[in-house]
């Protein structure tokens, strides 16, 4: 599939759902949107961010090329005013790296903005107006749990750089994941959205915000009625952590986890697959504190039902650092309730690993890469006869953080097999220096093995 990320480069080319009859009445079709799009577009605004490029330079040779080609690269998103304060939400993709970024009003009026934090595992950022106009517009977010496949929504955003541009649609599903980060829990619409409209606000009928409008999937590049935002009751959680705190506090447990597979499931006499299964417990971790056993059943976490991966994922990140809550786990054929008192996942995942030996390891391209020795296989719960070049740490400021973590093993770097750190480190560094774009790794991830491009 070919999912695509919405913010574009100004120079960009343009690029069904059956559900069943319900015993709810159906709702009419509003005769119009006039009256709601009215009321919510001041608040939803058009964002350029300009990225500086490396290549010409002033003056010699240069300046009549100088004169031609602008020395930025400008991206085009969207956004919404969430404070009057000049408070905006918008994705980080469309600001990722900008030297320069600028907002604009429904009104027409420019500001420039400074960023003022970013999550890049949920794709958030936000953005302050470094100069706040008087009686600023602004919207709140919904709560997208009430939410239903089949509700109408509103979608206003900056599609190609045509700001201002309202769409509707329905909800055409929920809880989707489309391999966009460890927290996918994704609305699906087929409100027509476009490269441009990230970052912009779903709205609901009530002129609330149920999602940030993220991706679409396209094979031409342009809307096929397949569009991915954000719910907001993930969205207003990760806003309200970083207007807070600057940057997100997530609950950590500490184990490697897989789904259940319907043949486990038979024979632990469930009707279905669900819950999650432990394949490691990490040393030092929460889980191990509280009694965790490989091979548990996960079945709740918090009074949170566990059907799948992603609900462990979900509920233990929402959980506040430092809580004790139940979890209740299968095990040999029992139900065992344990008290769990979760971690914090930044420090304890993304910025480094706990038990890992930091000296040892080489560094680049925001990664520390180490040999599989015995600390670190323990450190890691990796397999002992494990082969490549483990990654032990991530700078959660790097663009590696977006699709590594440390135990991940890189296996391959540009179709080359990695054995030892200081070959994947010349390999990452001649590929930097080349200015040779994106790169595919080869990833091993527990039992998982899969395909990433990673930015020198």
């Amino acid at each position: 599939m070919a999912f695509k990320f919405l913010a574009t480069a100004a120079a960009a080319a343009a690029m069904m759902m059956t559900v069943p009859a319900a015993n709810a009445a159906p709702r009419g079709t509003p005769e119009s949107f006039a009256d709601l799009a009215e009321r919510l577009s001041p608040a939803v605004v058009n964002i350029s961010s300009a990225q500086k490029v490396n290549g010409a330079k002033p003056g010699g040779d240069n300046s009549q090329l100088q004169k031609k080609f602008s020395p930025q690269a400008v991206s085009l998103g969207s956004g919404f005013i969430v404070d009057p304060k000049g408070i905006v939400v918008t994705n980080n993709h469309v600001i990722d790296n900008a030297d320069q970024v600028t907002v604009t009003l429904h009104d027409g009026r420019e500001f420039k903005a400074a960023i003022r934090a970013v999550d890049r595992e949920t794709d958030i950022a936000i953005l302050q107006l470094e100069t706040t106009p008087a009686k600023l517009p602004f919207v709140n977010f919904g709560d997208s749990n009430v939410a239903r496949v089949g509700d109408w929504v509103l979608a206003i955003g900056n599609p190609f750089g045509l700001g201002g541009t309202v769409t509707v649609g329905i909800i055409s599903a929920r809880n989707r994941d489309i391999d966009a980060g460890n927290f996918d829990d994704f609305i699906q619409t087929d409100a027509a959205i476009n490269r441009g409209n990230s970052g912009g606000p779903l709205f609901d009928m009530a002129g609330r915000v149920i999602g940030i409008n993220t991706a679409i999937y396209s094979q031409t590049g342009g809307s096929v009625g397949v569009g991915f935002a954000v719910p907001a009751d993930l969205a207003s959680i990760v806003v309200d952590q970083l207007l807070t705190h600057g940057e997100t506090r997530r609950g950590w447990l500490g184990v490697s986890i897989d789904e259940m597979t319907p043949k486990l499931a038979t024979e632990l006499g469930f009707d279905r697959p669900r819950g999650a299964v432990v394949s490691v417990v990490r040393p030092n971790s929460p889980a191990l504190n509280a009694g965790v056993q490989p091979n548990d059943v996960i079945l709740d976490f918090n009074k949170r039902p566990v059907n799948t991966v992603r609900d462990l994922t979900r509920a233990v990140a929402d959980t506040p650092v430092g809580a004790t809550v139940p979890m209740t786990v299968l095990r040999e054929g029992k139900r065992v309730v344990l008290k769990v008192t979760v971690d914090r996942r930044e420090t304890r995942v993304l910025a480094s690993a706990v038990g890992a030996p930091p000296a040892s390891g080489l560094k680049a391209s925001g990664l520390t890469l180490e040999r599989p020795t015995r600390d670190v296989i323990e450190s890691f719960g990796l397999a002992p006869d494990v082969e490549g070049v483990v990654v032990t740490a991530v700078d959660p400021d790097s663009q590696a953080a977006i699709v590594l973590r440390p135990g991940d093993i890189i296996l391959e770097i540009g179709w080359e097999r990695m054995t030892r750190p200081e070959a994947a480190v010349t390999k990452l560094d001649k590929l930097r220096n080349l200015n040779s774009g994106p790169v595919q790794i080869y990833v091993q991830r527990g039992e998982l093995l899969f395909y990433e491009s990673l930015r020198p």
